[in-house]
């Protein structure tokens, strides 16, 4: 059994567009908020959690709608399109409404803005889940991790697309001394790097052919697809030991999304105010991060098809929460940004590599073939949740006690996701040693 690399790749183009665009969201939105609407960052942490918000409900929805979708396009393609349309021109407006709200503040105008957002945030809830499930649909279980993983890697190659253009634009050299910058350059291009991703994934994938290939796979195969036989739609009862370890498991995914997000929702904003950098130049920072996690992603999946995927995000874990827990220890001891803050970004990378790889492939292997897109809106469904309460929270102690506290906040809570991690106990893809006579019970 081996993967297909060319086709993962090729759906992985439906993630891209995704990380793109929350590249951009994260790092754009809380700085137009904040200089061009003058929102304190209680108000603006409330505004950024809309969208997590909306995916508690959308992401679930869309995704179990998209497994009843008899499309002749697929289940999952035409919530992409329609979703990925829909994005693009809510990208093209907001940019405008802030640009003209800057040239004559008026209060509809933030009401539009927030209207716009709105619209937005519920068009990437139409086709996150359904995108994110296009993988596992066509990908043996077995080899879901190493998928996951240049899944991951397509994703990161959209973000660092944003931070590159960031870099371009936006450096301190660029837009020094500017009272207002212009965004709709970043938008345009990022809004057409969607459109060309979604040309991709209808004209050169297609997902009923590609479905139906992995079907006949799992007939011709059922000794290594641990999963309900081909033609069959019925709900398998989950046992109690495993709906105790997807509990522990999707408490693991909120407490790691409410340290992880908590960073990149406000980092933008938190270097601004204490190393007084630009967007540009913090976009640099989490460039260092996202090329850690692209040069680890297909290195993880392959370690976690040999270790454990349980294992490797727990690596991961421990990884993540030194590193944010360096970052605060930094900040006692130096107002400024320093290259040794390079390294530690660059760790960060490998660390959420290690975890993102796993975690979503570990949900997905408790359910049937049926669920998956149901499994995955649950899965976003809790790191949703988390970033519902994050960029709230984390906004109202970096406004009311610090912006230094950013850190040593994010290494909490992804510390305690170690400690729930630890009961975790299915899910894995780690081939267990056989026992006694069974040792000896070789396959031809």
């Amino acid at each position: 059994m081996k993967l297909n690399t060319k086709r993962t790749v090729l759906v992985g183009f439906a993630f891209l567009s995704i990380c793109a665009f929350w590249q951009l969201y994260d790092a754009l939105i809380p700085l137009i908020l904040n200089t061009t609407f003058k929102l304190s960052e209680s108000i603006s942490g409330f505004i950024m959690a809309a969208d997590n918000v909306l995916a508690l409900f959308l992401l679930p929805f869309f995704g179990g709608l998209s497994d009843r979708c008899k499309s002749p396009l697929g289940r999952r393609r035409p919530f992409i399109l329609v979703g990925t349309l829909l994005a693009v021109a809510m990208m093209v407006i907001l940019p405008l409404l802030d640009n003209s709200y800057y040239s004559a503040p008026k209060g509809y105008k933030l009401i539009m803005f927030v209207v716009a957002l709105g619209v937005l945030l519920f068009a990437m809830g139409i086709y996150r889940s359904p995108a994110v499930a296009l993988m596992p649909d066509v990908t043996p279980k077995p080899l879901r991790s190493k998928g996951n993983a240049i899944i991951n890697l397509m994703g990161a190659v959209g973000g660092v697309v944003y931070l590159i253009v960031a870099g371009l634009l936006y450096s301190s050299s660029r837009i020094a001394g500017m009272e207002h910058v212009d965004y709709f350059a970043a938008f345009a291009i990022i809004a057409g790097v969607m459109l060309l991703a979604l040309f991709i994934l209808m004209f050169f994938v297609n997902e009923p052919k590609l479905v139906r290939e992995q079907e006949e796979y799992e007939k011709a195969h059922p000794e290594e697809i641990l999963t309900v036989a081909q033609g069959e739609t019925e709900k398998q009862v989950m046992p109690p030991e495993v709906k105790r370890s997807l509990g522990f498991l999707l408490a693991s995914i909120a407490l790691w999304f409410i340290g992880y997000n908590g960073v990149t929702t406000w980092f933008s904003t938190y270097a601004k105010r204490v190393w007084s950098m630009e967007a540009g130049d913090s976009a640099l920072c989490l460039t260092v991060a996202t090329v850690g996690a692209i040069i680890s992603y297909i290195p993880v999946g392959n370690i976690a098809s040999k270790v454990g995927r349980r294992l490797t995000i727990k690596f991961g874990v421990v990884l993540l929460a030194s590193c944010f827990a360096a970052g605060f220890v930094f900040t006692l001891f130096s107002s400024s940004f320093h290259w040794i803050l390079f390294v530690i970004f660059a760790l960060v990378g490998v660390a959420w590599a290690s975890i993102n790889v796993n975690s979503l492939p570990m949900v997905v292997e408790m359910c049937s073939g049926a669920d998956v897109g149901k499994f995955t809106g649950l899965y976003y469904t809790f790191s949703m949740s988390a970033q519902i309460m994050t960029p709230i929270v984390a906004g109202f102690l970096l406004e009311h006690i610090g912006y230094k506290v950013l850190f040593i906040y994010a290494a909490a809570f992804v510390a305690l996701a170690f400690v729930t991690m630890s009961f975790v106990r299915h899910g894995d893809n780690k081939i267990e040693a056989k026992k006694g006579l069974e040792a000896f019970d070789v396959e031809d």
